[in-house]
């Protein structure tokens, strides 16, 4: 298979690829095209259908189609302009082709955000993190394979549970380094503090946002999953439950960044540093990882600034 990631400007490609989107626009002398967004497990290209003819078969987004396709620029970035289309017939693809995924070991990740688990000393919130991570099946499952984001960080099968790790281990060294935190319950908002995005996507091919996640979002969704498992547990008690939830609540730091609240305990400043740090770097490393120029990548609206790769040493 011709993978996205090894496409060069100049080349014809045909290869069968997941359509994410598909869209119908206007030329300005107000001829129909075709906007697309084609993925495979290393990325994603944006493709034009200019002429909509023979050739064209009938297709809808997340069907798999067999292109035929001119690598192109624009704008700095690869894109394809498309001349053929066919939609794929079963067996003529690997679904686990198209399907990004964390490049680290999901089980091994899994084992070791379960070691964290079993460090907590606080015996009703290591009773609480053992529903979610050790007990539901359900959420497990679910947890392993969802994605953080749509697209932004950590948008790949594993990224939740690479994103959690991450946040984790980072708190743990907060903890190390500042003793004013209170570990066992850091560490929780730690493990909890995405856990809505269970609800608030969709599994993968589509990773798009539920009607839940649009109404509602990840953080109110995380509180009440929190609130339902709290509420099945004996003399949970009630500040550390408030205190828990506040993090959840305020873990995105500002009002214009979605959170509910702003963070009023230690704790909740840490989490919120820890997120705001790993998501950064994570959705970094991608811009640079996808960039062959060498120079500079451009504005960028997530850090506000024009970016590039740092000189070699």
């Amino acid at each position: 298979m011709r993978y996205i990631e090894s496409f060069r400007e100049g080349e014809r490609i045909s290869e069968i690829y997941l359509c994410k989107t598909k869209q119908v626009a206007k030329t300005k002398a107000g001829k129909s095209y075709y906007s697309l967004l084609l993925q495979d497990k290393t990325g994603q290209v944006s493709g034009k259908v200019w002429e909509l003819s023979s050739g064209i078969d009938h297709f809808e987004p997340m069907n798999y189609i067999q292109i035929e396709a001119d690598v192109t620029s624009f704008q700095g970035a690869l894109q394809l302009n498309i001349k053929r289309i066919r939609v794929a017939r079963e067996g003529e693809y690997v679904p686990a082709d198209y399907l990004p995924v964390s490049a680290k070991s999901l089980d091994g990740m899994y084992k070791e955000l379960l070691g964290y688990i079993g460090s907590l000393k606080n015996e009703k919130l290591r009773a609480l993190a053992a529903d979610f991570f050790v007990n539901d099946a359900d959420f497990i499952g679910s947890f392993q394979k969802h994605s953080a984001a749509k697209t932004v960080h950590h948008g790949f099968v594993g990224g939740l549970l690479e994103h959690t790790l991450g946040v984790v281990k980072l708190c743990d060294y907060y903890c190390q380094a500042y003793p004013v935190l209170k570990r066992d319950l850091l560490i929780c908002a730690a493990l909890f503090h995405d856990i809505g995005k269970t609800r608030e996507l969709s599994f993968f091919p589509e990773n798009d946002y539920t009607d839940d996640g649009q109404l509602l979002g990840h953080i109110v969704i995380g509180v009440e999953m929190l609130s339902e498992k709290i509420a099945a547990i004996p003399d949970f008690p009630a500040r550390t439950a408030s205190e828990l939830k506040h993090c959840i609540l305020a873990h995105h730091g500002e009002y214009e960044f979605g959170s509910p609240k702003k963070p009023a305990i230690v704790e909740a400043l840490a989490l919120n540093f820890a997120d705001n740090t790993d998501a950064k770097l994570q959705a970094m490393t991608e811009l640079l990882s996808a960039d062959e120029t060498g120079g500079w990548i451009g504005f960028n609206r997530v850090f506000d600034s024009n970016l590039r790769k740092t000189t070699e040493i």
